[in-house]
């Protein structure tokens, strides 16, 4: 067992320079933009030189609802993309950036732990090459662009009880979610509300998610809607001419990043929405150049299964043509414990019933995905801790829901300890066993389309929507929006819109508060609950704690 923490480990990385890793993948010196000597860019001429290759088969990694307990799906997707490689397999892990916000919250890092890591994971958890802060600047440029249109004559005739867009800043600001801009006179401007998001909520971000190029992004960009005019009818970001400008700043960003896992297998790291209040999965653009580069792709889609492969499956797949040939599920159990009502103090303590009563929760996960027609694999991410009676008992109930679970010790022992995950992993995918099928279809109503995940994926009697978010809904539709798949923002931590109901809850509603229309990234945004754009920070947040040591080194990042 080691008792490293995950930043020691990655700083004892043996890294190769990043044109070897380019090299394994067929990618030229002269296709990647290097930042440093262990992370490049890949060029855009050679992602379109790629694309009439065949693809290879694509693996989602997602997880049960979290827990304080820990999931490590991260660690998963990076953990079974080493196993691959180490059973011969050409494999490529794809996974999201960090967000500034949390890192300096409560979650620390996004890069993996133990010995199943991609690095450099002190710039990735930091500034990276920058994508964010191009996002965040690309949003900026659009706010002060619609303020100014009206200061210098609303030749749009936008109303400003009605400007919809929001400003964004990549950090946990809870006082910045409602305010008044523009105070202070005349040469200010015009005073009205505004208020601001986190960057990975922002639409801009959806937008370099979903696109396929730059031409892809630029349309995006143009359609997204900032205001309307009196008369209702909307102001897109292209009438106020911002959309050439603000493609040109997310020109780089646009571009894949290209690292390496601490055993030097090739991952790309690109984008970086949230699962519980965006689409939550990394890059359109990375996914599918992947796939003609490897003949398997892993990649995770945030939170627990409801949230991020439901919004993988019906948005990021249907938009981009993607279909799934495995889904890894992943659970620990320790989360079994908890979701069995076992307090975190005392999850050290063997609890064979607990994890029984726990296993609810991923049986409903397994039967979710199963029902977009793909088969599953449950992974045991394991802990230390963890006795054979309570394993055995996970593997009894997933084999129960007609799958099969497997431990995987990847953590610990890195390729060595998933390599039987992988191989199993490798012959569902090689099996053709998927029969994907999106829930719904493009023409069924927007509200209809929140119901049937509500009630398919949450397992909720109902969806709770006043007359005045109805009646927007169906305005959208008669504007030609009703095609759009619907992403639906709420709590992590349960399948219900309360974050206290573990395990696999019937019989609540959900209340939808408020209603987006993302135009350009192409859906509908239903805020559900208490959800918020905008997160807080902790009572202690992690920020506290991360500092330069006297070697220079960064402590306290995890």
């Amino acid at each position: 067992m080691t008792h490293k923490t995950d930043i020691e480990i990655a700083r004892e990385a043996k890294k190769r320079p990043i044109m070897e890793i380019g090299e394994k993948l067929g990618i030229g010196a002269d296709d990647l933009l290097p930042y440093g000597h262990d992370k490049a860019k890949v060029s855009q001429k050679f992602i379109e030189a790629t694309r009439d290759k065949p693809n290879g088969k694509l693996i989602l990694v997602t997880a049960i609802n979290p827990t304080p307990a820990g999931e490590g799906k991260t660690t998963t997707t990076v953990g079974l993309g080493d196993g691959l490689n180490a059973i011969g397999k050409k494999a490529m892990v794809c996974i999201r950036e960090a967000s500034l916000g949390p890192n300096f919250g409560m979650k620390g890092g996004a890069a993996g732990g133990g010995y199943a890591q991609v690095v450099p994971m002190e710039e990735m958890n930091l500034h990276f090459t920058g994508d964010f802060h191009a996002i965040t600047s690309a949003h900026s440029l659009l706010s002060a662009m619609i303020d100014n249109h009206i200061y210098w004559g609303n030749e749009q005739e936008i109303d400003i009880r009605r400007v919809v867009w929001r400003r964004v800043v990549d950090m946990n600001d809870r006082a910045l979610r409602q305010i008044t801009a523009s105070l202070g006179g005349v040469a200010n401007g015009f005073p009205r509300e505004a208020g601001f998001d986190i960057t990975v909520a922002s639409e801009v971000m959806a937008c370099l998610c979903l696109a396929t190029d730059l031409k892809d992004l630029e349309r995006r960009l143009g359609d997204m809607i900032v205001a309307y005019r009196r008369d209702k009818s909307p102001v897109f970001a292209r009438d106020i001419k911002a959309d050439g400008a603000m493609t040109v700043l997310l020109k780089d960003a646009m571009q894949p990043n290209l690292v390496q896992t601490l055993e030097n297998n090739p991952a790309f790291v690109h984008g970086g929405p949230f699962a519980n209040i965006a689409h939550g999965c990394n890059s359109v653009i990375a996914t599918t150049t992947a796939l003609k580069l490897a003949d398997y792709v892993v990649t995770e889609a945030g939170f627990g299964a409801d949230l991020g492969a439901e919004k993988f499956m019906n948005i990021k797949c249907r938009k981009a043509g993607l279909a799934p040939d495995c889904v890894v599920l992943v659970a620990t159990v320790r989360a079994m414990k908890m979701n069995g009502g076992v307090a975190k103090a005392d999850l050290g303590a063997e609890n064979v019933e607990a994890v029984e009563a726990g296993c609810a929760n991923l049986g409903r996960h397994i039967g979710n995905v199963k029902s977009f027609g793909v088969p599953v694999v449950v992974a045991i991410n394991h802990f230390t801790g963890d006795t054979d009676a309570e394993v055995q008992a996970v593997k009894d109930y997933v084999a129960s829901q007609g799958s099969e679970a497997i431990v995987s010790k990847h953590w610990a022992d890195g390729s060595a300890g998933s390599a039987d995950l992988a191989k199993r992993v490798a012959e569902v995918a090689d099996a053709g066993m998927a029969n994907f099928a999106p829930l719904y279809p493009d023409e069924m109503g927007l509200f209809q389309k929140m119901e049937t995940i509500a009630k398919r994926i949450y397992h909720a009697d109902e969806v709770l929507a006043d007359k005045k978010i109805r009646d927007q809904l169906k305005a959208w539709e008669e504007q030609g929006y009703g095609n759009l798949p619907v992403c639906m923002a709420k709590t992590q931590y349960s399948f219900s819109t309360d974050p206290n109901l573990r395990g696999a809850p019937t019989g609540h509603s959900v209340p939808v508060r408020e209603v987006r229309l993302s135009a350009g990234a192409g859906f509908i945004v239903a805020v559900c609950g208490d959800i918020m754009t905008m997160p807080g920070l902790p009572r202690k947040p992690s920020a506290e704690s991360i500092r330069l040591n006297d070697a220079g080194d960064v402590e306290g990042l995890f």
